[in-house]
């Protein structure tokens, strides 16, 4: 049963979001291509590709941390939303809403960054919209976006795929993001040369897209690598056996993590991929995401188990725990 008031724990991307989105949105606005599991939803043309659209929305303070900005990510976002449902990214719209006040050279550069950003993943912004509000009545900056891509007609990536046995994949380090932007508050009386992993996903994800195998794709934003497992252990009704071992962190973030008495499976990461394979094709994304920079770090990270649905970390001093759903705000929202 949903609360009588919406709260900050109703977009942090554990079960009270889940709740909300489909005891409202969902609820009212159902129909046969609606998929809540899903960061992009396909649609379907007579012949040729298939257009995939996403749409998300953005808000972060500070406006500006080491390795992006609210700018660039909200760009890189949307792209990997895209790339990670196997679609290539290929239009975005762009909303901003300015709070009355912000210094212009401060927009000025988020824009830029923006374009940047843009230019970089190969997109075009085409169209967008712009409206201020009064001072007091925003968070200097807000932007929201709609991503258009195309994807082969066969490609059929989801949850719903997996199978036990499947092995876990992640692209790299995971919590940079988390962690760079809680620095860059300075709110914490601790400093960091940690940046923000902020970059687009689509020269890990597409190719890869169409390898027979490979079952699922998604980037770990709000919630972390905790949350996409969960998500996959609720859609699949599988059990999730993580190696805590085999997760990459960074010794930097790692450090913050234990000062501040956070989980680094819970901090979000915005350029990354994390995938499910069977495991005749887990070595070879493995090899192609190892082939680029970005990739370097990629580990398998666990495997998917029968049994009842649910996360379970195994320690590495040979232990386990059970990694809990999110629900409450684990720390000042970053994303």
């Amino acid at each position: 049963m949903l609360d009588k008031h919406v709260t900050l724990a109703h977009g942090n991307g554990g079960r009270y979001m889940h709740e909300l989105i489909a005891e409202v949105f969902a609820r009212h606005l159902a129909n046969p291509a609606l998929d809540t599991s899903l960061d992009a939803a396909p649609f379907a043309l007579p012949g040729g590709k298939v257009p995939v659209v996403t749409t998300d929305g953005f808000t972060v303070r500070p406006l500006e941390f080491p390795g992006g900005d609210i700018g660039s990510l909200a760009v890189n976002g949307t792209v990997n939303d895209l790339a990670v449902s196997g679609a290539e990214p290929m239009l975005l719209t762009l909303n901003a809403i300015i709070e009355e006040g912000l210094e212009m050279a401060c927009l000025d550069r988020i824009v830029a960054s923006l374009g940047r950003a843009a230019r970089a993943a190969g997109v075009a912004v085409v169209a967008g919209d712009t409206k201020v509000v009064p001072r007091g009545q925003g968070g200097g900056l807000y932007l929201a976006t709609t991503g258009i891509g195309v994807r082969a007609p066969d490609c059929s990536l989801g949850m719903k795929s997996i199978r036990p046995g499947d092995v876990v994949l992640v692209s790299g380090s995971v919590g940079d993001h988390g962690v760079a932007v809680m620095l860059a508050r300075h709110e914490f009386e601790m400093k960091g040369a940690l940046a923000s992993d902020c970059a687009p996903v689509t020269a890990l994800a597409l190719p890869v897209a169409g390898l027979a195998g490979l079952r699922f794709m998604r980037d770990p934003t709000r919630g972390g690598v905790a949350t996409v497992a969960h998500e996959i252990a609720a859609a699949s009704g599988l059990m999730l056996r993580l190696s805590e071992a085999a997760i990459p962190v960074k010794d930097s973030v790692r450090s913050v993590c234990k000062m501040m008495g956070y989980d680094p499976y819970y901090l979000a990461s915005e350029g990354r991929v994390v995938a499910v394979a069977a495991p005749e094709a887990a070595g070879r994304i493995l090899a192609s995401w190892r082939s680029l920079d970005e990739g370097k770090a990629a580990a398998a990270i666990g495997v998917i188990a029968a049994g009842r649905a649910g996360v379970i970390l195994e320690t590495e001093i040979g232990g386990e725990r059970l990694l809990e759903e999110l629900e409450d705000d684990p720390l000042p929202r970053i994303c």
